[in-house]
């Protein structure tokens, strides 16, 4: 799949993209065949009013095809760069820890489809409060900023490092 030249959309490393795009085929070659050959086969076991096998496989092929849509609008519009370089700037692609009104966080800068199913890390969009709070801070820096509920927020970051996933 060809990826997008514009940067208005997620930024992806080439990692992600590719894990991305290898779910998407699966999801909409061979995951489709066999979600159509189960509802078939359930569609084959009589009424399909009162066929809860056909209902649970007709859901699951709902949840499919949203999947699909999702990934084939993200994959489109996404931006895919290079993991940033380790010189404790935050940006986009970033672990981040930080002191977020005295407690501790760690926390990846970007979008949530960057990190996979292992990763363990909160995500923040550059565009939430926090995330454009700290987007071009270096490590050391304390940053305040308001949050939604009004109330300022102190930041303190301890480190930046880039995420490899």
């Amino acid at each position: 799949m060809p990826t997008s030249k514009s940067t208005s959309g997620p930024w992806l490393t080439r990692t992600a993209y590719d894990r991305l795009a290898k779910e998407l085929e699966h999801l909409s070659g061979p995951g489709r065949k066999e979600i159509t050959h189960r509802l078939e086969a359930a569609r084959a076991e009589g009424a399909v009013s009162e066929n809860g096998a056909f209902d649970a496989v007709a859901e699951e092929r709902s949840k499919n095809e949203g999947r699909i849509l999702e990934l084939t609008e993200l994959l489109g519009a996404a931006h895919v760069g290079e993991v940033p370089a380790d010189d404790g700037i935050v940006t986009t692609g970033m672990i981040i820890t930080a002191t977020v009104n005295g407690d501790e966080l760690q926390f990846l800068l970007g979008d949530r489809h960057i990190v996979d199913g292992q990763d363990d890390l909160e995500v923040f969009s550059e565009s939430s409060p926090l995330g454009a709070a700290i987007h071009g801070a270096s490590t050391g820096d304390t940053v305040t900023y308001t949050a939604p509920n009004g109330r300022d927020v102190e930041v303190h970051i301890s480190s930046v490092t880039p995420y490899k996933g």
